[in-house]
């Protein structure tokens, strides 16, 4: 079949938030509407706090389960995927989760060395790197999965499909450029 999203699973769990956290301090304004009066926040958020030995924990039990069941709403297996796409946040929990799945460690997709632990952006950085690189080709499934303050985690499954990849203006502007220098040797 063709690419896209196969299988997610999503939770949360407010109960050991303390663990990983960002907390907001907020006043609370009313604004007087035509229709009626509107509550607003307005403040500014701390720095995050870890407890990182809670979040190890926490990450490589929980990570291994979601994508389980992402797979399993994909009616699929470990062995069908092509790469691990993990948070990136660092490289003992996604070789954990690897090893708790089964998976060989060669088909995590890490970008560590290069950004580190960008938070929210970092499995989208990692997906994108591996595309450019020629890594995850269409067809292949990519098993994703991310965690953060709060707590929260999932994963999504997808068969990458490849199309979209490039604007339109930049494919227009290399094919020109390519029948340019095609037509002038």
């Amino acid at each position: 079949g063709g690419g896209g999203l196969l299988g997610f699973a999503l939770h949360s769990n407010g109960a050991d938030h303390r663990h990983l956290t960002l907390p907001y301090a907020g006043e609370e304004r009313r604004l007087a509407t035509t229709q009626q009066e509107t509550a607003v926040s307005r403040g500014a958020y701390s720095p995050i706090t870890m407890n990182g030995r809670d979040v190890y924990k926490f990450a490589t039990r929980e990570v291994p389960r979601v994508i389980g069941e992402a797979l399993e709403a994909a009616a699929l297996t470990v062995e069908d995927v092509d790469w691990l796409v993990l948070h990136q946040a660092n490289i003992r929990i996604m070789e954990t989760v690897a090893d708790r799945l089964g998976m060989p460690r060669d088909k995590i997709i890490s970008n560590l060395d290069e950004h580190g632990n960008t938070s929210a952006a970092s499995i989208p950085l990692a997906l994108d790197a591996a595309v450019k690189a020629g890594r995850i080709q269409p067809g292949h499934v990519v098993a994703m999965s991310g965690f953060g303050a709060g707590l929260t985690w999932g994963a999504a499954i997808v068969r990458w499909d490849g199309a979209d990849l490039v604007a339109p203006a930049a494919s227009s502007a290399s094919s020109s450029s390519s029948a340019s220098e095609s037509s002038s040797s």
